[in-house]
């Protein structure tokens, strides 16, 4: 895909701003409080009323199979002893997360003592507090095509996805294939002796997760579940105008003669009978049609095992979840403008995202708050952040998957609870004017946002006084950054992709080191070229590690973790870069996460965990993961950094 200009960098001071300071010519979007269902009888006649428009000749949806429609696929070994507990942010690094207190789930867990990883639908138990790595135990998982870990104590929570559930890109469900039943299995393992994992008991949800987060011992998980599903639809009796009139005739009769057991989500725990996850009068609607799916949260307390303490619902679709100590907030565009089943020729204006917000202060209870709306799309989860009772929103009214147009704009919307609802505070737009948003990093009460553009500055705006923010700092940049990193001392760290000036086409990606302690003069200290390719840390931040003790900074890059110092005097200088040499495979895995332990670096690939000194990436030793495939285990052989 050709890049058709290069990236500008607005930061922003995210402080409340009034709201005469909307957009000139856009009204102040209104969300509207959710609506509760007084029975079960109104939400049912509610789905069906909504749902028949949708029903085509071959169910609910686009039928698998038509032109132009996607595809469906179908031992006795103990951890070494340690002095004493090891403590996250100081004996070794935790998941990078983008609010302290509040974990989330990855691929790789650790408590300093024991790393916990999934790889090829296995658990793995590495002990990791001496210098070589040592492999304890391997549990095989289900067959979900989607894996990820929340560690709490001597608990683990596998968290997998299963069933067909596909989430629709955003304004276009119309086009995704009919809705097949979905599922997520929880699984909890008692992870108190790492070398005999031990599954204590699962939990079946109805819907895919969409995220989880967990404060202390407490988990939410929120999952969505594409509706109507398993309904008994027919199939034209072939292609002819009155074939498919009868087979959507037929299908919109099995909508209507539906029962509620086809729309609210079910669980179970262990062998024990399905019930229901939810009840009719928890399960709330927005006053705005937007959509069919069931988003439900559901609160759980690990050091209590499985069993759900609290639910609640939302007709709705869900597409990104944020979450602050206090807050949980979930957001998705609204259906009233998507378009149905022909494909749009031009980008779809006057969307706006629907934000949800509930109250997680209490850990045996999740609360609606209320319900706000902003211009346009979210890029992720990075585009909120609540902030002393201010929730801060950065949005852009062309969809990401649609590219830029010249009427794009992007808006900084502050918003608060408050009569019910989350009304909006202040907002500020024509950021990035024909682009759309790339990064978004709010730090305090200081914002960054990346937008791709012709021209690329860094604009720098202060908004400490609400009525009068003014743009103090401007800094011209190559490239662009889609992962942004605060280091101490008002160091910002950008993951990216050079572009070239004269092609616009992205050279490779590159990190980029800004000094932002003078909002008037940002400057960018130091860049360096990674190479030509992507990293994953550019999408992906759980794949970024920073360790501020030593200024280690570790990008995987393809098959290698490039591990880099940074600081202030020296910039950045590359250390080396490790690849797991060690595993007898046709080519070298790619490298997915790394993890720092005491004095010893650590990389995670599907082949296994190596071990390198923190200081110079001596080679300490290699844990081989058994092969999920009959056939020998392959042994340790030597390997190490590559130097640069």
């Amino acid at each position: 895909m050709a890049f058709r200009s290069r990236v500008a960098i607005v930061a922003v001071l995210a402080v409340l701003l009034p709201a005469a300071l909307a957009v000139q010519g856009m009204a102040a979007p209104k969300g509207g409080r959710l609506v509760a269902f007084r029975s079960c009888g109104d939400l049912l006649g509610y789905a069906k009323a909504h749902a028949a428009p949708f029903v085509t000749a071959y169910g609910f949806g686009r039928s698998v199979g038509v032109a132009g429609g996607p595809k469906v696929p179908p031992g006795a070994v103990t951890a070494p002893a340690v002095g004493s507990t090891p403590q996250q942010g100081v004996d070794y690094s935790g998941t990078n997360v983008q609010e302290a207190g509040v974990d989330e789930p990855d691929l790789v867990k650790t408590n300093g003592a024991t790393l916990f990883a999934v790889e090829n639908n296995q658990l793995e138990a590495v002990a990791v507090g001496g210098a070589a790595p040592k492999l304890l135990d391997t549990l095989k998982l289900d067959s979900g095509w989607s894996h990820e870990l929340l560690l709490s104590g001597g608990h683990l929570l596998v968290l997998s996805r299963g069933g067909y559930w596909i989430q629709p890109l955003p304004a276009q469900p119309a086009l995704m294939p009919t809705p097949r039943a979905s599922g997520s299995t929880l699984t909890e393992v008692d992870v108190s002796d790492p070398a005999a994992l031990k599954v204590v008991q699962t939990l079946t949800l109805d819907g895919a997760y969409l995220d989880a987060r967990m404060i202390g011992s407490t988990v939410r998980v929120v999952s969505s579940s594409p509706m109507p599903i398993e309904l008994p639809y027919v199939t034209p009796l072939g292609a002819t105008a009155s074939a498919l009139a009868a087979a959507q005739a037929t299908n919109r009769a099995v909508v209507a003669s539906s029962r509620l057991s086809a729309w609210l989500p079910a669980y179970r725990l262990g062998k024990q009978p399905r019930r229901s996850l939810v009840s009719c009068r928890d399960v709330r609607r927005p006053p705005i049609f937007s959509g069919l799916g069931m988003l439900t949260v559901t609160t759980l307390d690990l050091a209590k095992g499985l069993a759900p303490v609290d639910s609640t619902a939302v007709m709705t679709d869900g597409r990104i979840v944020y979450a602050s100590p206090t807050g949980l907030y979930v957001a998705t565009e609204q259906w009233s403008a998507r378009p149905l089943p022909v494909a749009p020729t031009k980008p779809p204006g006057g969307v706006m995202t629907q934000i949800h917000a509930f109250d997680i202060s209490d850990p045996t209870r999740t609360a609606y708050l209320g319900s706000g709306a902003v211009p346009g799309y979210l890029l992720s989860q990075w585009s909120l952040s609540e902030f002393q009772g201010v929730l801060r929103v950065v949005s852009t009214d062309t969809p990401a998957w649609w590219g830029t147009g010249p009427a794009s704009q992007s808006y900084l919307t502050t918003l608060r609870p408050q009569n019910k609802g989350l009304v909006q505070v202040g907002q500020v737009g024509g950021l990035g004017r024909g682009d759309r948003v790339y990064a978004v990093r709010m730090i305090g009460d200081t914002g960054y946002i990346v937008t791709f553009k012709q021209v690329d500055p860094l604009y720098t705006v202060d908004l400490h006084d609400p009525a009068h923010p003014q743009v103090v700092g401007k800094l011209d940049l190559p490239g662009y950054s889609s992962y942004l990193h605060p280091i101490s001392g008002n160091l910002l760290l950008g993951i990216g992709q050079n572009v070239d000036p004269k092609t616009n086409e992205p050279t490779g990606t590159q990190v980029s080191l800004f000094d932002v302690s003078d909002p008037a003069r940002p400057a960018r200290l130091s860049h360096a070229m990674l190479g030509q390719g992507w990293s994953q840390a550019e999408s992906a931040h759980h794949a970024f590690l920073y360790w501020p003790a030593t200024g280690l900074v570790v990008v995987p890059f393809g098959q290698q973790a490039v591990a880099m110092h940074v600081s202030r005097t020296a910039g950045i200088t590359e250390l080396g870069r490790i690849v797991h040499a060690q595993a007898r495979q046709s080519q070298l895995p790619q490298i997915d996460r790394s993890v720092v332990v005491r004095n010893t670096l650590l990389t995670v690939s599907s082949a296994g965990v190596a071990s390198n000194g923190l200081a110079k990436l001596v080679s300490l030793g290699w844990a081989a993961f058994p092969l999920p495939a009959p056939g020998p285990t392959p042994g340790p052989l030597p390997g190490g950094p590559i130097k640069p």
